[in-house]
C-alpha cells in the first residue's frame, strides 16, 4: 500500500514581510536609543522630557515589533515614522534618524505592494507549476 502525500504549501510571502518588518523596528528601536548620548552632549543635554521621549518611542517601535501580523501594521509603522521626524524638536539628529527610517518604511511599503500586485496576478514563484 503505497501513500500519497499532499504537496507541500506553497511560500507565503507575507510571513517574510512580517519578519522584515519586525526586524527593521528592532533596528529603529536600537538606532533611537543610541541618539540618548547624542542628545546628552547636545545643546541642554538631556532631559526628562528628551530621555522620556527617546526611551519611550525605543519601547513603542520594540512593542509594534509583536503586531506585524495584524492588516494595519504597515500603516502603524508609517505613521509612527512621523512621530520620529517630530524628534527633530528634540534634537535635529533624532529627525535625520526619523527622515532615514520613513524612506526605508516608504521602500517597504512600495515592495509590499509590488508583491500584492504579482501575488494578484499569480506570478510570484510558488504560484508557479513546477517544470516537466
Amino acid at each position: 500500500m503505497t501513500s500519497v502525500e499532499p504537496p507541500p504549501a506553497p511560500p507565503d510571502p507575507w510571513k517574510s514581510f512580517r519578519g522584515v518588518m519586525a526586524g527593521t523596528l528592532i533596528l529603529e528601536a536600537i538606532v533611537v536609543l543610541l541618539a540618548l548620548p547624542v542628545v546628552s552632549v547636545a545643546n541642554g543635554g538631556l532631559t526628562w522630557t528628551s530621555g522620556g521621549y527617546l526611551i519611550g518611542l525605543s519601547v513603542v517601535l520594540i512593542l509594534m515589533a509583536g503586531v506585524q501580523g495584524r492588516p494595519w501594521a504597515l500603516k502603524a509603522n508609517l505613521a509612527v515614522q512621523v512621530v520620529v521626524v517630530a524628534g527633530a524638536l528634540v534634537h535635529p539628529a533624532v529627525g535625520f534618524i526619523g527622515v532615514v527610517f520613513a524612506a526605508v518604511w516608504a521602500l517597504i511599503a512600495y515592495l509590499r505592494a509590488e508583491v500584492k500586485r504579482r501575488q494578484d496576478r499569480g506570478q510570484l514563484p510558488g504560484q508557479q507549476d513546477p517544470p516537466g
